[in-house]
């Protein structure tokens, strides 16, 4: 597992996952319940906080958020603030998945099977050496 470089917390941002945790929207739940399984052998944790945002899903090895959007992202002043937040993430070496939804709702399957592959496309191809370890192999 490679180290998390997600941000840490804010002030009451662990008590705030929690509270959201709890407060799940159908289609956050039915993801959750895909992705908690661990496809592919990815780990994935829900409602993550990270300095002032809570994530949706988050991988910390693939260094992926995963975004469930509803309609109200599209309305407003959402875009902007969504836009903004994603790329505060990006600085922080954490890219953003938007999925709507909708399409959890439609198809769950494709949902995941597009999650695993985008987070495979991002994991490193070796695990880095420990400062002090031994030498790689030959």
């Amino acid at each position: 597992m490679l180290r998390d470089i997600a941000p840490k917390p804010a002030p009451g941002g662990v008590m705030h996952a929690r509270k959201l945790r709890k407060a799940m929207s159908l289609p956050e739940v039915l993801l959750w319940q895909a992705l908690r399984r661990r496809p592919d052998g990815l780990k994935f944790r829900k409602q993550h906080p990270s300095d002032v945002y809570t994530l949706d899903f988050y991988c910390g090895d693939a260094r992926l958020a995963i975004e469930v959007d509803g309609e109200a992202h599209s309305r407003g002043n959402r875009p902007v603030r969504d836009a903004a937040r994603d790329a505060w993430f990006e600085r922080h070496g954490i890219a953003t998945l938007r999925i709507p939804a909708s399409e959890v709702l439609q198809d769950l399957d494709a949902v995941i099977h597009h999650i695993v592959h985008t987070a495979r496309a991002r994991l490193p191809l070796h695990h880095p050496a420990v400062p002090g370890g031994p030498p790689p192999r030959d």
